[in-house]
């Protein structure tokens, strides 16, 4: 594959897509642009987003951006992992056309003031746990929904709730974005990747595999015919019990429309957990067809 094209500002980004625009144009058709959005230290997970863009779109852009804003006090912001070089060679490999690396005093004025609030789906799983977290993802994606102009835009599972609520606003305020939920990428032993993985300690990374083992419980259980959600989660907490090192944050089953908690299981549900490692947070899910 060929290097993708390295940007790093955002009137070079939006140059370089209007000339692709214009060229696609004079040839009588228009120009299909995909968007992966990541914070970068690429795994296969976000691989398999390029690749699935890759295959709908006439060119793919992925952002490399560890977005301050989406960061609370005390968190990783600083210690986020971080190897350009290592993500434009990976990009390459899927690819990727463009990737857009903007410093974040390039990304943010000194005196923005405008912010992106999805009322509603913020209030359960990470929302409820990270005050303030899902308006700076948002306010970032619409920034680079701006910027793009993308037809679509492509998210994994394992951040369900972060997906969710960017297909909501998308819709809301017309951004003319298809969001695409694409499946999680595991390790062999059912973890899912995560940029954070790396964090883990070998003795915590032989036991964080208990969250994707909960989650299997509980579709075994809904599988078998079980509809009381408090009956599933009791099931996954007493699976993640059973990894010492392992401190739970949540355990919640959840409709994907609203992200409100169910009490009883019909139709689609989303069962999401999130559990400490030391200092490292993981979280997964499940949705589950009933």
């Amino acid at each position: 594959m060929a290097d993708p094209r390295l940007v790093t500002t955002k009137p070079a980004l939006r140059t370089l897509l209007a000339e692709r625009r214009m060229a696609t144009a004079a040839g009588g058709r228009s120009l299909a642009v995909g968007l992966v959005p990541t914070m970068g230290f690429l795994h296969e997970g976000h691989l398999s987003l390029a690749a699935r863009a890759r295959g709908e779109n006439d060119l793919v852009v992925l952002s490399v951006f560890v977005n301050p804003t989406q960061f609370g006090p005390g968190e990783d912001l600083d210690r986020y992992p971080r190897d350009l070089d290592r993500d434009l060679e990976q990009a390459g490999n899927a690819g990727v056309d463009v990737v857009f690396h903007p410093q974040p005093g390039h990304m943010y004025d000194p005196d923005h003031c405008t912010w992106v609030e999805v009322e509603g789906l913020t209030d359960h799983l990470c929302g409820a746990r990270r005050p303030g977290h899902f308006r700076g993802v948002a306010t970032v994606v619409a920034k680079l929904f701006g910027l793009c102009r993308p037809d679509r835009a492509y998210f994994g599972q394992k951040d369900v709730q972060q997906a969710l609520l960017i297909r909501r606003m998308a819709v809301d305020l017309d951004l003319g974005v298809d969001v695409v939920l694409c499946p999680i990428v595991r390790e062999p032993d059912g973890l899912a990747m995560s940029s954070r993985n790396v964090y883990l300690t070998p003795t915590e990374r032989s036991q964080a595999p208990v969250l994707y083992r909960a989650l299997r419980e509980a579709e075994a259980l809904i599988a078998a015919g079980e509809s009381d959600a408090g009956v599933v989660r009791d099931a996954v907490v007493n699976v993640l019990a059973g990894a010492p090192l392992a401190r739970m944050d949540y355990v919640e089953l959840v409709s994907p429309g609203d992200l409100r908690p169910v009490d009883v299981i019909a139709g689609e549900v989303v069962v999401a957990v999130a559990v400490r490692f030391g200092a490292t947070r993981l979280i997964d899910n499940v949705i589950v067809r009933t």
